[in-house]
């Protein structure tokens, strides 16, 4: 099938430019002086450069903005389509924002993604976005849902990470962490989400069903939005073959599941009057969401939240702290001093400001969601002068701006949680800075701010506090090997993340 891919991907090409390499020569744009913008033709636009970096292509777009004097820049498509990339922090506040209501998800977005995600909150706008937002946040800020996590997290880290971890260092064997992480977030989220347990991190690793057809589906759909232009998936897509046949198969499964389990809870409110559980369908449902669709589309939207994001976040920071090793023995210490105990308490971990600082600095390099996307619904210039046309994408980019001077200063290349941190004169204890959203995006910011945010952070630190404080996580990898950052709809280390693990003496 990715014969049949490559080949209509091919056929298009030469379909709509019969005379492309008498165009290619004769017709070519003048270069922007700036060489790293890539060069731009008649009708194809910048497809070769695209075409040529589309693995890399996280890096490969930074890098071009991070080369502007503005922080932005022009990426031309096929067909004219255009997409403004940017990294200044002005334009960001204007879209997130100062602008909020021309800068929508879009019919672009939408349409791409609505096979999954449908009419969930993180793919729709207006009224169908508020309503979805105050039934969520609603949700979101009772005691009782926090407290449901905190539960969650503890039985997942104490009952299966843990026990892999430590028959990995009893047999010293290689494990993949960054699948481990993925697994233990999938079965965390969905116990949120669901009150569902798809047993994901059982000791045998098992391929659970529910799982594998998610990872496609977001795989697959992410694939559609990095096509040089949409009309090769929308032409795969009639034709029923290569990755769309894939997706629509993985798509059927998992709405299929999500909404027999659905149906399920629903039966038992019926029953009932009233749900036991504390999961967010069970929320839902109990506060009268009883709209099957609704409710199937706002918790597979949250499933897709809270499955890879902060697996990708504690990826990328057990690979950094084991470079940065100042750095582990900083929290190691934050975490001798918050307990006597053989466990850190969820409670406690509230209050490790050197661990919360070393979080975000590892998200400032290597964002959960690397690039995010808005469509104006009506011309409008941007703060640094840009013009944006109506229906015009503009991106910003979480990973370039993690990555400009600008921002961060000279030191910008250097792992330093510092940065976030003042010292009480006093006491001596760290206080925790935050930095300026529309600087450091990785949450969004503005009316669309992550919901989870908090929730995160309290996971995450959980997580690091319970596998630091008995083991040590070493790279497998030869040293001075770096692993390749690439992104789906979230972010990935390419080929997975093997480690051994050691127990602490």
């Amino acid at each position: 099938m990715a014969v049949i891919d490559l080949q209509l991907s091919n056929s298009l090409l030469f379909c709509l430019v019969p005379f492309l390499l008498f165009l290619f020569i004769k017709f070519k744009k003048t270069r922007n002086n700036n060489s790293k913008i890539p060069k731009s033709y008649p009708i194809i636009g910048s497809y070769f450069s695209i075409l040529a970096n589309q693995e890399q292509r996280v890096q490969w777009l930074s890098d071009i903005i991070l080369s502007t004097p503005k922080l932005t820049f022009t990426l031309i498509r096929p067909l004219n389509f255009q997409t403004i990339f940017t990294a200044n922090p002005c334009n960001v506040q204007h879209m997130l924002k100062t602008n909020f209501p021309v800068y929508q998800k879009g019919q672009f977005s939408n349409s791409t993604l609505s096979d999954l995600l449908s009419n969930g909150i993180f793919n729709v706008d207006g009224d169908i976005w508020k309503y979805q937002r105050q039934v969520a946040s609603h949700e979101f800020n009772t005691r009782s849902l926090r407290k449901f996590v905190e539960t969650v997290v503890d039985t997942e880290l104490s009952e299966r990470l843990i026990p892999i971890l430590a028959n990995a260092a009893a047999e010293k064997k290689v494990l993949d962490l960054q699948d481990i992480l993925q697994r233990f977030a999938f079965d965390n989220i969905c116990k949120i989400a669901f009150g569902y347990d798809p047993g994901y991190l059982l000791p045998n690793l098992p391929e659970a069903e529910f799982a594998v057809a998610f990872e496609d589906s977001v795989r697959l759909s992410s694939k559609r939005l990095n096509l040089p232009y949409p009309l090769i998936w929308k032409m795969k897509r009639a034709l029923n073959i290569g990755s769309e046949k894939k997706l629509r198969i993985a798509v059927q499964q998992v709405r299929e599941f999500a909404k027999k389990i659905v149906r399920g809870k629903q039966k038992e409110l019926n029953e009932k009057s009233s749900l036991d559980s504390a999961d967010l369908l069970s929320r839902f449902l109990s506060t009268g969401h009883s709209d099957e669709d609704f409710v199937t589309d706002i918790v597979i939207s949250f499933i897709l939240a809270g499955r890879d994001t902060t697996s990708a976040a504690l990826t990328w920071f057990f690979w950094l702290i084991s470079k940065n090793p100042e750095v582990e023995s900083e929290i190691l210490k934050e975490i001798g001093e918050k307990t006597d105990d053989s466990v850190v308490l969820y409670d406690e971990v509230k209050n490790m400001m050197y661990t919360h600082a070393s979080l975000c600095e590892s998200m400032r390099f290597y964002p959960p969601v690397p690039m995010d996307g808005k469509e104006a619904v009506k011309d409008d210039v941007l703060p640094d002068g840009t013009f944006v046309k109506k229906g015009t994408r503009v991106t910003y980019h979480p990973y370039a701006m993690g990555r400009s001077e600008e921002i961060w200063g000279k030191d910008w290349a250097e792992y330093k949680p510092e940065r976030w941190l003042n010292k009480d004169q006093v006491t001596g204890n760290w206080m925790f800075v935050s930095k300026d959203a529309y600087s450091y995006p990785v949450f969004q910011a503005g009316p669309r701010i992550c919901l989870g945010k908090e929730m995160a952070f309290l996971q995450m630190k959980r997580i690091v506090a319970g596998v630091l404080q008995r083991f040590k996580v070493v790279p497998a990898a030869e040293k001075g090997a770096e692993p390749m950052f690439i992104s789906y709809l979230t972010a990935k280390m390419k080929g997975g993340f093997p480690v051994t693990i050691e127990e602490r003496k």
